[in-house]
């Protein structure tokens, strides 16, 4: 069964190094992505990324781990309780 939920991620960084290591995990997800939209805020060395997700639950949660493992990368999600085929 599959879920559809948001997921909210806020990267503090300088350097675009992290910014180029979270693309990367974003493309390796790609397929459970629906909908994103990107912030960037130069002047406060912060990008934020709103995504529409939808997928199996482990699939969802790994992807949050994996960034939420990145340094300076803080990750937020909220899945829909009704399962969805």
């Amino acid at each position: 069964m599959q879920r559809v939920g948001v997921i909210g991620i806020v990267i503090q960084s300088k350097t675009s190094e992290l910014v180029l290591e979270v693309q990367k995990i974003l493309s390796e997800y790609g397929d459970i992505i629906l909908g994103r939209m990107g912030i960037p805020v130069p002047e406060n060395n912060i990008s934020a990324i709103s995504l529409i997700v939808r997928g199996e639950n482990e699939k969802i949660s790994a992807f949050n781990g994996k960034l939420g493992r990145l340094p300076s990368v803080s990750v937020k999600s909220a899945l829909n309780a009704v399962d969805i085929q």
